[in-house]
Formats: C-alpha cells, structure tokens, sequence
C-alpha cells in the first residue's frame, strides 16, 4: 500500500527519514524531527509502517509545517514582491547571476550559456 502524505506518494522501499524529503519543503533534518515527534523510528522502511503511524506523520506535517503547494506560493509571492519594490539583488542570487554590477557581457558565461547572435533588422528600402 501507498503511503501518500500531502499529495506525493512516498517510495516504498526507502527509509522514513529518506522517503520524507520527496516532500517538497522537507529536509533531512526536518524529517528527522517529523519521525521524532511522530514517534516513529526513522530507519524503519516506509512499506513496514502502519497506518497508525503514517497518520501520525501526516499530523505532523499538516500542523507543523508548511509544504508543498502553500510553500511554493509563498516563495512565488516573496519574488514578485522583490520584483515589484526593484530588489533584484535576490532573485539575481536564486537563478545564479552576478549581483553587485558586474558586467555581464562576458563573464558569467557558465551560467547564462554560448553568447547568442542576434541579427540586425534590415532597413526598408524606398
């Protein structure tokens, strides 16, 4: 059986503190502290749990913590409110580009690709 917590479905055949963070917004120490207060033993695979405590670990992501679908809109509105004040300097750092006026033409080449050629538009003639 499917253990599905907040619309994802767990692998069966990993440990509880491993499976957890296929949830978005769960990392290992957060999932860590899940199983604890949960009272279920982290290295017990997530196939051999009972519903029990499967229900356990659903209550304690549901009352503790924000995943998921409310964690991506959240983070969605904190980046367009930094676009809609012009604070950039965030945004630039999340997708990797420099973010204390350097100049871009040349360097930070990793990160944005091959330079790209774009034509001239051509002048109608009369």
């Amino acid at each position: 059986m499917a253990v599905r917590i907040v619309g994802v479905d767990l692998p069966q055949n990993k440990r509880g503190e491993i499976a957890l963070t296929y949830i978005y917004g769960i990392g290992r120490s957060a999932a860590n502290t899940i199983l604890a207060k949960a009272n279920v033993d982290k290295d017990i695979k997530v196939q051999d749990w009972t519903d029990e405590q499967a229900a356990a670990v659903r209550e304690v992501i549901s009352s503790d913590f924000k995943v998921e679908g409310d964690l991506r809109s959240e983070i969605q509105l904190n980046i367009k409110r930094l676009m809609d004040i012009g604070c950039y300097r965030g945004i630039r750092h999340r997708i990797g580009l420099p973010v204390r006026g350097q100049s871009t033409k040349n360097n930070a080449r990793t990160r944005k690709g091959r330079k790209k050629t774009v034509a001239n538009k051509k002048k109608a003639t009369k």
